[in-house]
Protein backbone atom coordinates (compact mmCIF):
# COMPACT_ATOMS: atom_id res chain seq x y z
CA UNK A 1 0.00 0.00 0.00
CA UNK A 2 1.44 3.34 -0.99
CA UNK A 3 1.51 6.21 1.58
CA UNK A 4 2.13 9.58 1.00
CA UNK A 5 3.49 12.84 2.66
CA UNK A 6 1.03 15.95 2.11
CA UNK A 7 2.13 19.02 3.68
CA UNK A 8 -1.07 21.10 3.73
CA UNK A 9 -1.10 24.71 4.35
CA UNK A 10 -4.54 26.23 4.69
CA UNK A 11 -3.81 29.35 4.82
CA UNK A 12 -5.73 32.34 4.71
CA UNK A 13 -9.57 33.60 4.68
CA UNK A 14 -11.87 30.72 3.20
CA UNK A 15 -8.43 28.61 2.07
CA UNK A 16 -8.59 26.32 5.65
CA UNK A 17 -12.27 25.75 5.34
CA UNK A 18 -11.95 24.57 1.86
CA UNK A 19 -8.80 22.58 2.24
CA UNK A 20 -10.33 20.75 5.22
CA UNK A 21 -13.15 19.66 2.80
CA UNK A 22 -11.36 18.51 0.19
CA UNK A 23 -8.62 16.72 2.30
CA UNK A 24 -12.15 14.49 3.40
CA UNK A 25 -12.80 13.80 0.61
CA UNK A 26 -9.23 12.52 -0.57
CA UNK A 27 -9.28 10.49 2.57
CA UNK A 28 -12.50 8.74 1.55
CA UNK A 29 -11.91 7.97 -2.35
CA UNK A 30 -7.70 6.72 -0.69
CA UNK A 31 -9.15 3.46 -1.05
CA UNK A 32 -9.72 3.24 -4.54
CA UNK A 33 -5.71 3.29 -5.22
CA UNK A 34 -4.90 1.55 -1.59
CA UNK A 35 -3.25 4.49 -1.08
CA UNK A 36 -2.53 6.21 2.31
CA UNK A 37 -1.82 9.59 3.32
CA UNK A 38 0.15 11.48 5.84
CA UNK A 39 -1.11 15.01 6.51
CA UNK A 40 1.07 17.29 8.05
CA UNK A 41 -0.82 20.73 8.83
CA UNK A 42 1.26 23.75 8.67
CA UNK A 43 -0.13 26.60 9.79
CA UNK A 44 1.76 29.09 7.73
CA UNK A 45 -0.21 32.15 6.98
CA UNK A 46 -0.92 36.03 7.21
CA UNK A 47 -2.20 36.05 10.99
CA UNK A 48 1.38 33.86 11.87
CA UNK A 49 2.99 37.21 10.26
CA UNK A 50 1.26 39.49 11.76
CA UNK A 51 2.04 37.53 14.87
CA UNK A 52 5.98 36.64 14.25
CA UNK A 53 6.82 38.85 11.44
CA UNK A 54 7.34 35.75 8.93
CA UNK A 55 5.44 33.13 7.30
CA UNK A 56 7.80 30.92 6.53
CA UNK A 57 9.69 29.56 9.51
CA UNK A 58 14.07 29.02 9.10
CA UNK A 59 13.42 25.30 8.32
CA UNK A 60 10.34 25.66 6.33
CA UNK A 61 11.65 25.38 2.91
CA UNK A 62 13.34 22.24 4.06
CA UNK A 63 10.37 21.04 5.47
CA UNK A 64 8.25 21.10 2.64
CA UNK A 65 10.58 19.30 0.55
CA UNK A 66 10.37 16.63 2.70
CA UNK A 67 6.73 15.70 1.70
CA UNK A 68 5.45 14.30 -1.74
CA UNK A 69 3.31 16.63 -2.31
CA UNK A 70 2.09 20.40 -0.92
CA UNK A 71 -1.96 20.71 -0.54
CA UNK A 72 -2.42 24.79 -0.35
CA UNK A 73 -5.49 26.79 0.60
CA UNK A 74 -5.06 30.26 -0.03
CA UNK A 75 -3.04 33.82 1.11
CA UNK A 76 -4.06 37.19 1.94
CA UNK A 77 -5.70 39.24 4.43
CA UNK A 78 -7.23 43.12 4.02
CA UNK A 79 -4.66 44.22 6.89
CA UNK A 80 -1.94 42.50 5.48
CA UNK A 81 -0.07 44.51 2.38
CA UNK A 82 -0.89 41.72 -0.45
CA UNK A 83 2.59 41.20 -1.67
CA UNK A 84 3.78 40.23 1.51
CA UNK A 85 1.87 37.06 1.60
CA UNK A 86 2.56 36.33 -1.91
CA UNK A 87 6.46 37.50 -2.05
CA UNK A 88 6.62 35.48 1.28
CA UNK A 89 5.44 31.84 0.41
CA UNK A 90 3.50 31.33 -2.72
CA UNK A 91 6.11 32.91 -5.55
CA UNK A 92 9.26 31.54 -3.44
CA UNK A 93 7.88 28.18 -3.49
CA UNK A 94 6.95 27.95 -7.07
CA UNK A 95 10.77 28.70 -7.66
CA UNK A 96 12.66 27.37 -4.96
CA UNK A 97 10.60 23.74 -5.84
CA UNK A 98 10.75 24.81 -9.77
CA UNK A 99 7.28 24.37 -10.32
CA UNK A 100 7.60 26.14 -14.07
CA UNK A 101 4.28 24.13 -15.38
CA UNK A 102 0.86 25.65 -13.81
CA UNK A 103 -2.14 23.84 -15.44
CA UNK A 104 -5.08 25.67 -15.09
CA UNK A 105 -8.36 23.56 -16.36
CA UNK A 106 -11.56 25.21 -17.14
CA UNK A 107 -14.44 23.22 -18.35
CA UNK A 108 -18.43 23.84 -18.21
CA UNK A 109 -19.50 21.23 -16.15
CA UNK A 110 -23.35 19.60 -16.75
CA UNK A 111 -25.60 21.47 -14.60
CA UNK A 112 -22.91 24.88 -14.43
CA UNK A 113 -24.59 27.47 -16.38
CA UNK A 114 -22.18 29.84 -18.15
CA UNK A 115 -22.73 33.56 -18.04
CA UNK A 116 -22.39 33.26 -22.48
CA UNK A 117 -25.85 32.63 -24.34
CA UNK A 118 -25.99 29.07 -25.24
CA UNK A 119 -23.09 27.29 -23.85
CA UNK A 120 -23.70 23.52 -23.97
CA UNK A 121 -21.64 21.38 -20.88
CA UNK A 122 -18.45 20.50 -22.29
CA UNK A 123 -18.22 22.61 -25.17
CA UNK A 124 -15.71 25.14 -22.86
CA UNK A 125 -12.90 22.27 -22.07
CA UNK A 126 -9.34 24.03 -21.75
CA UNK A 127 -6.54 23.66 -20.37
CA UNK A 128 -3.91 26.73 -19.81
CA UNK A 129 -0.10 26.06 -19.13
CA UNK A 130 1.11 28.83 -17.40
CA UNK A 131 4.76 29.90 -17.26
CA UNK A 132 5.38 29.98 -13.36
CA UNK A 133 8.41 30.84 -12.30
CA UNK A 134 10.06 34.02 -14.42
CA UNK A 135 8.23 36.39 -16.69
CA UNK A 136 6.65 39.34 -15.76
CA UNK A 137 6.42 38.34 -12.02
CA UNK A 138 10.01 37.81 -11.61
CA UNK A 139 11.49 40.19 -8.73
CA UNK A 140 13.78 41.91 -10.55
CA UNK A 141 13.71 45.90 -10.17
CA UNK A 142 13.19 48.41 -7.97
CA UNK A 143 12.10 52.00 -6.63
CA UNK A 144 14.36 55.04 -6.15
CA UNK A 145 13.27 58.30 -4.20
CA UNK A 146 10.16 56.95 -2.73
CA UNK A 147 7.67 59.63 -1.51
CA UNK A 148 9.07 62.27 -4.16
CA UNK A 149 8.05 63.78 -7.44
CA UNK A 150 11.00 62.35 -8.57
CA UNK A 151 10.02 58.51 -7.73
CA UNK A 152 11.35 55.88 -9.81
CA UNK A 153 9.87 52.32 -9.79
CA UNK A 154 11.35 49.76 -12.30
CA UNK A 155 9.40 46.13 -12.98
CA UNK A 156 11.69 43.77 -15.18
CA UNK A 157 10.36 41.03 -16.91
CA UNK A 158 12.70 38.21 -17.22
CA UNK A 159 12.26 35.74 -20.16
CA UNK A 160 14.81 32.81 -20.90
CA UNK A 161 15.29 30.75 -23.49
CA UNK A 162 15.11 27.53 -21.41
CA UNK A 163 12.24 28.86 -19.32
CA UNK A 164 10.29 30.04 -22.55
CA UNK A 165 11.14 26.35 -24.55
CA UNK A 166 10.21 24.05 -20.92
CA UNK A 167 6.75 25.45 -20.97
CA UNK A 168 6.08 25.32 -24.62
CA UNK A 169 7.39 22.17 -24.64
CA UNK A 170 5.04 20.74 -21.60
CA UNK A 171 2.06 22.77 -23.26
CA UNK A 172 2.96 20.69 -26.59
CA UNK A 173 2.90 17.36 -25.10
CA UNK A 174 -0.16 17.94 -22.89
CA UNK A 175 -1.70 18.67 -26.00
CA UNK A 176 -0.81 15.16 -27.66
CA UNK A 177 -2.72 13.46 -24.68
CA UNK A 178 -6.10 15.60 -25.83
CA UNK A 179 -8.44 14.28 -28.28
CA UNK A 180 -8.30 18.04 -30.49
CA UNK A 181 -4.34 18.04 -30.44
CA UNK A 182 -4.66 21.68 -30.57
CA UNK A 183 -2.35 24.54 -29.06
CA UNK A 184 -2.87 28.54 -28.53
CA UNK A 185 0.55 30.47 -28.18
CA UNK A 186 -0.32 33.59 -26.32
CA UNK A 187 2.04 37.09 -26.91
CA UNK A 188 2.54 40.54 -27.10
CA UNK A 189 5.66 40.88 -29.59
CA UNK A 190 3.59 43.29 -31.44
CA UNK A 191 4.55 45.44 -28.28
CA UNK A 192 6.84 43.89 -25.91
CA UNK A 193 9.62 43.56 -28.74
CA UNK A 194 12.68 41.52 -26.46
CA UNK A 195 10.78 39.00 -23.97
CA UNK A 196 8.01 38.12 -26.39
CA UNK A 197 9.90 38.16 -29.32
CA UNK A 198 11.82 35.69 -27.55
CA UNK A 199 8.52 33.35 -26.45
CA UNK A 200 7.25 33.41 -30.03
CA UNK A 201 11.31 32.38 -31.23
CA UNK A 202 11.13 29.68 -28.88
CA UNK A 203 7.12 28.59 -29.78
CA UNK A 204 8.69 28.19 -33.57
CA UNK A 205 10.88 25.98 -32.62
CA UNK A 206 9.04 23.81 -30.44
CA UNK A 207 6.36 23.24 -32.23
CA UNK A 208 8.55 22.40 -35.13
CA UNK A 209 9.07 18.96 -33.23
CA UNK A 210 5.54 18.52 -33.07
CA UNK A 211 3.62 18.02 -36.44
CA UNK A 212 1.20 16.25 -35.10
CA UNK A 213 -0.64 19.23 -32.67
CA UNK A 214 -2.85 22.06 -34.57
CA UNK A 215 -0.76 25.23 -33.70
CA UNK A 216 -0.75 28.79 -33.94
CA UNK A 217 -0.58 32.37 -31.72
CA UNK A 218 -2.36 34.59 -30.95
CA UNK A 219 -1.85 38.04 -29.54
CA UNK A 220 -3.12 38.24 -25.72
CA UNK A 221 -6.12 40.96 -26.35
CA UNK A 222 -7.61 39.52 -29.06
CA UNK A 223 -7.64 35.93 -26.84
CA UNK A 224 -9.30 38.10 -23.59
CA UNK A 225 -11.67 38.83 -26.64
CA UNK A 226 -11.59 34.85 -28.03
CA UNK A 227 -12.15 33.42 -24.34
CA UNK A 228 -15.12 36.03 -24.04
CA UNK A 229 -16.58 35.52 -27.76
CA UNK A 230 -15.62 31.92 -28.38
CA UNK A 231 -14.24 30.38 -25.34
CA UNK A 232 -14.87 26.68 -27.11
CA UNK A 233 -12.43 27.56 -30.01
CA UNK A 234 -9.42 26.64 -27.34
CA UNK A 235 -8.11 23.43 -26.17
CA UNK A 236 -4.29 23.79 -24.35
CA UNK A 237 -3.25 27.45 -24.10
CA UNK A 238 0.01 28.08 -23.09
CA UNK A 239 1.17 31.71 -21.89
CA UNK A 240 4.01 33.68 -19.76
CA UNK A 241 2.71 34.29 -16.07
CA UNK A 242 1.38 36.97 -16.04
CA UNK A 243 -1.24 36.77 -19.17
CA UNK A 244 -1.45 33.11 -18.26
CA UNK A 245 -2.72 34.46 -14.54
CA UNK A 246 -5.07 37.28 -15.88
CA UNK A 247 -6.91 34.84 -18.96
CA UNK A 248 -7.42 32.01 -16.15
CA UNK A 249 -10.18 33.85 -14.23
CA UNK A 250 -11.41 34.76 -16.92
CA UNK A 251 -11.67 31.19 -18.19
CA UNK A 252 -13.34 30.28 -14.53
CA UNK A 253 -16.17 32.81 -15.18
CA UNK A 254 -16.73 31.81 -18.11
CA UNK A 255 -16.91 27.83 -17.01
CA UNK A 256 -19.27 29.34 -14.42
CA UNK A 257 -17.47 30.28 -11.61
CA UNK A 258 -14.25 30.60 -10.36
CA UNK A 259 -15.59 28.22 -7.13
CA UNK A 260 -14.54 25.17 -10.02
CA UNK A 261 -11.12 26.17 -10.51
CA UNK A 262 -8.32 24.32 -10.16
CA UNK A 263 -4.78 24.61 -10.38
CA UNK A 264 -1.15 22.33 -10.34
CA UNK A 265 1.95 23.87 -9.85
CA UNK A 266 4.45 21.21 -11.45
CA UNK A 267 7.94 19.78 -11.42
CA UNK A 268 7.75 17.66 -13.96
CA UNK A 269 11.30 16.75 -13.31
CA UNK A 270 10.30 15.58 -9.14
CA UNK A 271 13.09 16.55 -8.35
CA UNK A 272 10.57 18.82 -5.85
CA UNK A 273 7.39 18.65 -4.54
CA UNK A 274 4.83 19.90 -6.27
CA UNK A 275 1.85 22.15 -5.04
CA UNK A 276 -2.06 22.10 -5.43
CA UNK A 277 -4.39 25.09 -5.10
CA UNK A 278 -7.74 26.74 -5.94
CA UNK A 279 -7.36 29.56 -7.94
CA UNK A 280 -10.05 31.80 -5.51
CA UNK A 281 -8.00 33.45 -3.24
CA UNK A 282 -8.76 33.80 0.49
CA UNK A 283 -12.10 35.56 0.21
CA UNK A 284 -12.19 37.48 3.21
CA UNK A 285 -15.84 38.68 2.53
CA UNK A 286 -17.04 35.25 3.14
CA UNK A 287 -14.48 34.27 5.19
CA UNK A 288 -16.17 32.14 8.60
CA UNK A 289 -19.89 32.08 7.03
CA UNK A 290 -19.26 28.49 5.50
CA UNK A 291 -20.54 29.29 2.20
CA UNK A 292 -17.37 28.97 0.39
CA UNK A 293 -17.67 26.49 -2.77
CA UNK A 294 -14.95 23.52 -1.72
CA UNK A 295 -15.05 22.12 -5.59
CA UNK A 296 -12.21 24.15 -6.49
CA UNK A 297 -9.68 22.96 -3.70
CA UNK A 298 -11.13 18.85 -4.75
CA UNK A 299 -10.78 19.30 -7.76
CA UNK A 300 -7.29 20.37 -7.01
CA UNK A 301 -7.03 17.17 -5.38
CA UNK A 302 -8.06 15.45 -7.88
CA UNK A 303 -5.07 16.71 -9.94
CA UNK A 304 -2.59 15.64 -6.82
CA UNK A 305 -4.01 12.10 -7.00
CA UNK A 306 -2.93 12.17 -10.94
CA UNK A 307 0.66 13.60 -9.96
CA UNK A 308 0.90 10.49 -7.39
CA UNK A 309 0.05 8.16 -9.59
CA UNK A 310 -3.53 7.61 -7.76
CA UNK A 311 -5.80 7.75 -11.08
CA UNK A 312 -8.37 5.29 -9.76
CA UNK A 313 -9.14 8.06 -6.76
CA UNK A 314 -8.70 10.85 -8.93
CA UNK A 315 -11.75 9.47 -11.39
CA UNK A 316 -13.63 8.63 -8.53
CA UNK A 317 -13.75 12.17 -7.19
CA UNK A 318 -14.08 13.44 -10.74
CA UNK A 319 -17.24 11.38 -11.60
CA UNK A 320 -18.52 12.52 -7.85
CA UNK A 321 -17.83 15.79 -8.37
CA UNK A 322 -19.40 15.92 -12.45
CA UNK A 323 -22.62 13.85 -10.72
CA UNK A 324 -23.08 16.01 -7.88
CA UNK A 325 -23.20 19.25 -10.32
CA UNK A 326 -25.54 17.53 -12.66
CA UNK A 327 -27.79 16.86 -10.00
CA UNK A 328 -27.67 20.15 -8.95
CA UNK A 329 -29.73 19.40 -5.58
CA UNK A 330 -27.01 20.70 -3.81
CA UNK A 331 -25.34 24.45 -4.63
CA UNK A 332 -23.44 26.84 -2.61
CA UNK A 333 -24.26 30.33 -3.15
CA UNK A 334 -21.67 30.63 -6.52
CA UNK A 335 -23.39 28.67 -8.13
CA UNK A 336 -27.34 29.92 -7.12
CA UNK A 337 -27.72 27.72 -4.07
CA UNK A 338 -27.94 28.08 -0.53
CA UNK A 339 -25.94 25.02 0.91
CA UNK A 340 -22.93 24.94 2.90
CA UNK A 341 -19.16 24.04 2.41
CA UNK A 342 -19.74 21.05 3.82
CA UNK A 343 -23.29 20.45 2.69
CA UNK A 344 -21.39 20.31 -1.16
CA UNK A 345 -18.29 18.42 0.16
CA UNK A 346 -21.03 15.65 2.31
CA UNK A 347 -22.54 15.58 -1.45
CA UNK A 348 -19.56 14.35 -3.00
CA UNK A 349 -18.47 12.36 0.15
CA UNK A 350 -21.82 10.07 -0.85
CA UNK A 351 -20.56 9.34 -4.06
CA UNK A 352 -16.90 8.51 -3.78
Amino acid sequence: MATFRIAVIGGDGIGPEVIDQAVRVLEKAAHHDQAQFEWNHLPWSSTRFKETGVMVPADGWDVLARHDAIFFGAVGLPDVPDQIPVHSLLLPMRRKFDQYVNLRPAYLFDGVTSPLRDKAPGSIDMMVYRENTEGEYAPVGGRMYQGTDAEIAIQTNVFTRRGCERILRAAFEGARKRSRKKLTSITKSNAQVYGMVLWDECFAKVRAEFPDIQSSSLLVDAAAMDFVRKPEAFDVVVASNLFGDILTDLSAMVAGTVGLASSANINPERTFPSMFEPVHGSAPDITGKGIANPLAAILSGVLMMRHLGCEKTANAIQKAVTEVLKSGKTRTPDLGGKDTTQDMADAVLALV
